[in-house]
């Protein structure tokens, strides 16, 4: 991998260690810019400022503080908080093995590669269980001192894990309100399959791309080479409370580009 390892461990599976070396799966992309003061470009500091007296606060004047449902103010230290973190550990620890898919993907917050450390044995062997076995692992481990649960898979071949929500932050889908409305006729639902049938492809991500980042990325590109700037106005699209007649539309236009 050319990729920089972002953390080691050892995948542990009852008393079987494999060490590893864990990779983000994901980088920021984003486009950072920095606060800078308009009259003289100088760059500018944030502080923390009393609202009553307009005073800066220094760092080591402030707490933090939790507002309860009842209204009740609790005021919390540094030292206490420090004391709650998770003890910091080095080992990832699979609990269970589960049937493959059996952790939808709203469950899903982030995915990891992982690789090997040092030994390769040990970690072809792993590749293999989870090859041979069609099961994905559930997985407990602390990281830069917070807690994870996470889903250890395989991914053309290489160990992933996905580092998994918790239960309370996941709405249940119990509490959306159920699907309504009146049935597609025979005409409508031919022509929806047809529609369905003549948009399917393969996923290509990289298709897909963020166009806000570029129209940025290309405004900042403009200005450094002291070009116009063309101010973007997108097109507001209608929708059409007629079904069959946006069904209609829709096959038409899909006919034409095809």
């Amino acid at each position: 991998m050319s990729a920089r390892a972002m953390w080691k461990a050892v995948v542990a599976i009852g008393d079987i260690e494999v060490p590893i070396k864990l990779y983000s799966a994901l980088q920021d992309r984003d486009v950072h810019f920095r606060l800078l003061h308009a009259a003289d470009r100088a760059p500018i500091r944030q502080h923390m400022v009393n609202p009553e007296t307009d005073e800066i606060v220094p760092k080591e004047q402030v707490r933090r503080g939790y507002v309860t449902p009842e209204g009740d103010l609790v005021m919390l230290n540094e030292e206490e908080l420090d004391a709650l973190e998770p003890e910091a550990s080095r080992e990832i620890r699979v609990m269970h093995f589960l049937p493959k898919e059996a952790i939808d993907h709203r469950w899903y917050r982030r995915p990891y590669y992982l690789g090997p450390d040092g030994s390769a044995d040990k970690y072809a062997a792993l590749v293999n269980a989870l090859e041979q076995s069609g099961r994905e692992g559930l997985a407990q481990w602390t990281m830069r001192k917070k807690a994870y649960v996470g889903a250890l898979r395989l991914h053309q071949g290489y160990p992933m894990l996905m580092a998994l929500r918790h239960a309370d932050e996941v709405i249940s889908i119990d509490s959306v309100e159920t699907p309504a409305g009146k049935d597609l006729d025979k005409r409508e639902m031919s022509m929806a399959q047809q529609l369905i049938d003549m948009l399917a492809a393969d996923f290509e991500p990289q298709e897909y791309k963020d166009e806000y980042r570029e129209r940025v990325l290309q405004l900042i590109q403009t200005k450094a080479s002291g070009g116009k700037v063309a101010a973007f106005k997108p097109r507001p699209k209608k929708p059409s409370e007629d079904l069959s007649k946006a069904l209609e539309a829709s096959l038409q236009r899909e006919k034409k580009r095809a």
